[in-house]
């Protein structure tokens, strides 16, 4: 290869060497001023809502889900068999104690009746002979027993008639409202038969279960309170009146029951409604809103807003810093905390599960919810 071929490559090598040699340390200090100016710079602070723990004072309260029963309830059905003549209700209404429900027909009772009244009155009329009879000695004693005896049999068998056609209109046991009909008009009935459920509605059971420990705080006319997501916004009030003897072996829990007033018949047997127990004793509690707590498996947490004074500038900054609570019970919109927090301490009560211990804050509640021990949401 000619010499000046060789001077020409090694001097193209030269170059290309000298070029990447100026890129890459033009390179290297882009990097380390990028470095530098990042290490400088200081994110700009989050604003968040925050509030104070406060103290207040609860009424102890204890909560419970329960079972609604009626008072009085039964399927009313037919005591004897017969064809049913006449329906003399309407499904859904309220009947009082003794109104008529169902009429079977009695026409063969009504006939067997009538023939065992006119053996009745013979039988009297040959009692009454027997006895002036035995006044003049003119019969027996064991004559005179035994036309007392036809007469009493006589008469029993009439009360017997009289019962069966009884049992045959079939009346509201008590008073309350019955449910659908399960008869029609001219249907021969069996003994046993349902006809419809009566229930008495106003004022309801409740039936509720806590825990063994609680036993000696249950008694008698204690206050409760009971509420349904069948009826919004309603509260309904009463009392225990009744605290079961035994405890329930596989739960350890003990069975309460309480008498709810129900004047509107917004609670029915079988619903499902959450039992407040009111005890007269109240608690100081520290308490915070219930969305500034970071539920986690490992423990639930707050973000406090601690302040940090910064020893270059001497400027004073809020940051936060993460703290391990113990919450006890909730009431409304705030929760309380048994453990982990003072008097004062404010806390950051919105979007706390997107925020990090260390990060500068700045607070702003303009937009801040309102919470309240007694929310009531407007359905929208």
């Amino acid at each position: 290869m000619p010499k000046k071929t060789l001077l020409f490559i090694a001097g193209l090598v030269v170059c290309a060497l000298v070029i990447a040699g100026s890129l890459f340390f033009m390179k290297i200090s882009q990097f380390k001023a990028m470095g530098a100016h990042g290490a400088a710079m200081v994110m700009p602070p989050t604003t968040v809502t925050a509030a104070p723990a406060r103290q207040e004072t609860w009424g102890d309260s204890l909560t419970a889900p329960g079972s609604l029963e009626a008072v009085q309830g039964v399927t009313v059905a037919a005591e004897v068999a017969g064809k049913v003549v006449k329906i003399a209700f309407d499904a859904g209404a309220t009947v009082q104690a003794g109104d008529l429900l169902i009429q079977l027909d009695t026409t063969t009772e009504e006939a067997q009746l009538h023939s065992a009244e006119a053996n009745a009155a013979l039988a009297k009329a040959n009692f009454d002979r027997a006895r002036e009879l035995r006044q003049s000695n003119t019969n027996s004693v064991a004559e005179l027993d035994a036309a007392d005896a036809q007469a009493k049999q006589a008469l029993a068998q009439t009360e017997s008639y009289r019962a069966i056609i009884a049992k045959k209109g079939i009346r509201a046991p008590f008073t309350g409202r019955l449910g659908l009909r399960f008869v029609n008009l001219g249907q021969i009935l069996r003994e046993g038969d349902a006809i419809a459920t009566l229930q008495t509605l106003d004022p309801i059971y409740v039936n509720f279960s806590l825990p063994q420990q609680r036993l000696a705080q249950l008694v008698a006319g204690t206050p409760v309170r009971v509420t349904s997501d069948a009826a919004p916004g309603k509260v309904f009030p009463g009392e225990i009146n009744a605290v079961s003897p035994e405890i329930d072996t596989a739960t350890r829990n003990i069975r309460i029951q309480a008498k709810i007033a129900n004047g509107d018949e917004n609670l029915r047997p079988g619903m499902y409604g959450t039992v407040e127990i009111i005890l007269p004793t109240q608690a100081p509690v520290l308490v915070i809103p219930v969305t500034a707590v970071l539920y986690a498996p490992y423990g639930d947490s707050v973000f406090v807003v601690a302040e940090q004074k910064d020893e270059k500038s001497g400027q004073t900054t809020q940051v936060l810093r993460q703290q391990f609570i113990r919450v006890g019970g909730s009431r409304g919109d705030f929760v309380n905390v048994v453990d982990g927090l003072k008097a004062g301490d404010v806390v950051v009560t919105a979007g706390v599960f997107k925020l990090r211990p260390g990060t500068h804050v700045v607070i702003d509640n303009t937009l801040a919810l309102d919470p309240q021990l007694a929310p009531k949401p407007k359905n929208t």
